[in-house]
């Protein structure tokens, strides 16, 4: 079965990070009952998460802060439930959704009409623990891509991408059962929408190694190198030259600068180490 891969990415937050909760507050009118709001984050600034597995066909990625200032002054986000459209809990033109960037992250803030009863059963499965994660749905407008040396546990330095989203279109929050990608087809799907987006056949051909179907899901023919708009079945330029240069001189690109994390996610990134088996600072 083919696998499908989202124009939109989605990136999740689980329970530790999402923060959520629902507080009952006083309505306008006093003879109303209260009304039951609903918060959390969505995104967290600066906090290194690998999507897919980084040492082989994935990377690390982060949210650079500001990366949601322009969308949420233009946009028009939807809260959802599991990001299905059927369930739309609030909405920003409405003025039932509240979004804002903190100095921690995307903050989420939302009315409930638990007149809908699927809004009704989000409070309560909130409330008691089923639903404990967060997720956005977004299309990139800008992202940098660096390339960082990191030491395994075993001793053997490997190079890892770090992908940093500067600039995002928001489409929707979401509050999610499963706030990460659990199966490795989901991870190959996401891995290959940012691959897609980034342009770069080489990134894309040096995954495939371990992954030989994202050459397919990235839509390039191994005969040109050259990368196929899945939309309109069209070629596309690459971001980076598939040809060497003439003559016996090859420009190597300029090292990536390294990005310094800030201390107080530095827990964060050492769980991120842990997992795949990379040497923390």
């Amino acid at each position: 079965m083919a696998l499908s891969v989202p124009t939109e990415e989605r990136r999740g937050l689980s329970s530790s990070t999402a923060r959520l909760e629902i507080r009952s507050e006083p309505a306008a009118d006093p003879s109303m009952p209260a009304v039951d709001r609903f918060r959390g984050y969505a995104a967290v600034f600066d906090t290194r998460a690998a999507i897919g597995n980084p040492l082989t066909f994935g990377f690390f990625e982060q949210v650079a802060p500001g990366a949601f200032s322009k969308t949420l002054r233009e946009g028009d986000a939807r809260m959802l439930i599991d990001h299905n459209p059927y369930y739309v809990v609030s909405r920003s033109s409405a003025d039932t959704l509240r979004l804002s960037s903190d100095s921690t992250g995307l903050a989420v803030d939302s009315h409930l009409d638990t007149g809908l009863s699927y809004v009704k059963d989000l409070a309560a499965n909130v409330r008691n623990g089923n639903i404990t994660g967060m997720s956005f749905g977004f299309s990139v407008i800008k992202d940098d891509w660096a390339s960082e040396p990191m030491d395994t546990v075993d001793g053997d330095p490997v190079d890892a991408e770090v992908r940093t989203l500067q600039e995002v279109r928001l489409v929707e929050v979401s509050a999610v059962t499963f706030p990460a990608y659990t199966q490795t087809r989901a991870e190959l799907a996401s891995v290959a929408a940012a691959l897609r987006s980034r342009g770069d056949v080489d990134a894309i051909e040096r995954r495939a190694q371990y992954r030989p179907e994202l050459l397919e899901l990235c839509g390039v023919t191994a005969s040109t190198r050259t990368i196929i708009d899945l939309k309109s079945g069209e070629p596309r330029e690459s971001t980076r030259d598939a040809e060497v240069p003439d003559g016996d001189d090859v420009v190597e690109p300029a090292a990536p600068t390294q990005r310094l994390l800030r201390p107080s996610i530095a827990d964060l990134n050492r769980a991120v180490a842990a997992r795949y088996h990379l040497r923390s600072a």
